[in-house]
């Protein structure tokens, strides 16, 4: 996509409200109603090092960006407020790829939970928000959760509902993936 379009983008998806208007509430226990839920987490390994390594990358867009998704800005920080433009092109396909406004509304870094939040901005397929985070246990067991509430917004996600939720569970798995292979790097 020419950057000309990927800044227009940027700068319209900006200067929008999200979507939904539970705006933050995947850092709450209870997710709101009338969206599905969602929640994966997988287990990192034990210890200080690993929640650092995989806290890092989780705020460095790694679960993300080891998914297979390009974020623009690229330099783009995980702290509230961010927007950012995913791009992912779907298999097969040289063009279009698929463009997802999303805006980062909240991001934790305590000594046992690192992580953040993105929403979902007008013309993404779905309309919700998604937290990334890896914690510690008091047993110092780590641990990289996923936290999605959701529903589709756009035609073509509710045209192939079976396709856009298949591929949303199969984004989840790459986002498990991605983190866990990143904490076990030493």
């Amino acid at each position: 996509m020419p950057s000309n379009d990927l800044r227009r983008r940027h700068l319209a998806a900006s200067a929008a409200a999200p979507s939904y208007p539970e705006v933050g509430a995947t850092a709450a226990a209870a997710l709101p109603p009338g969206y599905a839920w969602l929640r994966r987490r997988v287990h990192l390994g034990h210890g200080r090092a690993v929640l650092e390594r995989a806290g890092r990358y989780v705020l460095d867009w790694g679960a993300q960006l080891g998914s297979g998704f390009a974020v623009h800005p690229a330099a783009a920080r995980t702290t509230p407020g961010t927007t950012v433009l995913l791009r992912l092109r779907l298999p097969g396909l040289r063009l279009p790829r698929l463009v997802i406004p999303c805006r980062v509304v909240w991001a934790v870094e305590t000594p046992d939970r690192i992580g953040f939040a993105y929403g979902t901005l007008p013309g993404h397929p779905e309309c919700g928000e998604e937290s990334f985070t890896v914690s510690m246990d008091a047993d110092g067991e780590v641990w990289f959760e996923v936290t999605a509430f959701s529903r589709l917004a756009s035609w073509y996600a509710r045209l192939g509902r079976p396709v856009a939720l298949a591929l949303q569970h199969l984004a989840i798995e790459r986002y498990l993936r991605a983190v866990a292979r990143a904490a076990a790097a030493p």
